[in-house]
């Protein structure tokens, strides 16, 4: 990875002492994998850590890693009330971008891509990070030139983007029909070469081993059910396996984020709802980028198994619930037959919701609260996965500094009190 692209002690680089040979896959495959060796230790909370992170998905397992490796926290615990990466990091499309309009969210994701790009070395971890584009399109003459003008302020930023006409999307995916006369027709699109796709599951393997390596407890089946304050200081988290004394509590857990924070007095702005995708079955390769598309919410890409793998927008109610409603991956599909005939015969594996926390600017929270030692990384929206790495990067210098760096600062809660929000929602039509 280039020096400029980002530095290497900043991202706390550093190679992984586990490497298994060709033979021992072998001989493990051949025990039914009996005698592999684990990847993390299963371990058992202590009496007392420096840190506990909430959460076991990806940005919780981030924020560990780079408390330890950048910041040299090594006493950390890592809590997940189900098993690693069965939230959120399981339950999305695995789009990675950084093409945003705003300056402060150009900043985080492409922070976050910048370290996408050598987290495989970093991690020395297979997480199948595939760039192989990231193409939205525009139906109408208003959203194209809206789409141009979001071109160039990105560009401003130094972020790849290019405008594409219908013929050149054609070219560039030769299974998209680019009629006129269809009801959503392809009139451009804009597209960012580095974006693309990784592994979500690889991605939080291969955190949970990074940080396991450095001494980090990842403690699974421990579900929070308080957080001790003695006045507005955090002293320690309550658990179903009993408390454990802390004075920094990192809270990573997307959509449940509210029910965290109340455990401590703290209001936040969020508003939590089903994200619903699928995937087809299989299919030989026909799609070797990722298709977006704003006004028919509709986001399309295929796996390296061979499935469709569809995305769409929120249901438009608050939920708890890891399933959705009917009508939205109805339209979904509707929208996605249309740009791709080629799909219509094809039958759904698997249908499943997601439960996001989206604050009124469609922007995430990066932030201290005013509990002494409570931190708050929440609010992504549907675009928590592409900022895994750098979401997990940032704050974990908050929690280890207790102030934001610069990429953070613009996210504090603070900003609604303010005014100055970041709304990103407001400036691309969606949210992720």
């Amino acid at each position: 990875m280039a020096d400029n692209q980002i530095d290497r002690g900043t991202a706390g680089l550093g190679s992984r002492k586990k490497r298994y040979s060709a033979f021992s896959l072998a001989r493990n495959a051949l025990s039914y994998h009996q005698n592999w060796q684990q990847a993390w230790r299963h371990a058992e909370p202590k009496a007392e850590y420096d840190a506990v992170i909430i959460g076991g998905g990806g940005h919780g397992l981030a924020t560990a890693y780079y408390l330890a490796s950048v910041h040299n926290m090594t006493n950390i615990a890592v809590i997940e009330k189900g098993w690693l990466g069965g939230g959120n990091t399981g339950r999305n499309t695995t789009i990675i971008r950084s093409n945003y309009m705003w300056d402060e969210s150009a900043a985080i994701y492409d922070h976050a891509l910048n370290l996408w790009e050598g987290l495989a070395q970093d991690l020395n971890f297979n997480i199948m990070f595939s760039q192989r584009g990231v193409l939205t399109i525009a139906h109408s003459w208003g959203e194209l030139r809206d789409m141009s003008r979001r071109v160039h302020a990105i560009r401003l930023n130094g972020i790849d983007s290019d405008i594409m006409t219908p013929e050149q999307i054609k070219k560039f995916v030769p299974t998209i029909n680019t009629d006129q006369s269809i009801r959503y027709p392809v009139m451009g699109g804009f597209l960012q070469k580095r974006g693309g796709t990784a592994r979500h599951d690889a991605v939080a393997w291969g955190y949970a081993r990074a940080a396991d390596d450095l001494g980090v407890d990842i403690i699974q089946n421990c579900e929070v059910t308080g957080l001790k304050r003695s006045g507005r200081k955090i002293t320690g988290v309550e658990t179903t396996k009993g408390l454990i004394k802390t004075k920094k509590v990192g809270v990573v857990v997307a959509g449940h984020s509210s029910l965290i924070a109340d455990m401590a007095g703290v209001r936040m702005p969020l508003q939590s709802r089903p994200l619903q995708a699928l995937v087809s079955e299989p299919i030989k390769p026909i799609l070797d980028t990722v298709i977006m598309s704003n006004a028919v919410h509709m986001y399309i890409s295929q796996s390296d198994k061979g499935e469709m793998v569809l995305g769409a927008g929120v249901d438009k109610y608050n939920s708890y619930a890891q399933r959705g409603s009917w009508p939205v991956p109805e339209h979904m599909l509707a929208a996605a037959v249309e740009l791709f005939p080629v799909l219509s015969r094809l039958r759904m594996l698997r249908h499943w919701g997601g439960i996001v926390d989206t604050c009124p600017d469609a922007s995430p929270i990066i932030s201290k609260t005013d509990v002494d030692g409570l931190y708050f990384n929440c609010g992504w929206g549907t675009g928590g996965f592409k900022a895994t790495p750098g979401s997990g990067h940032v704050f974990a210098d908050l929690i280890a500094n207790d102030r934001p760096n610069k990429i953070a600062e613009p996210y504090a809660l603070k900003r609604f009190e303010t005014g100055y929000l970041i709304d990103e929602h407001g400036a691309a039509g969606v949210a992720h």
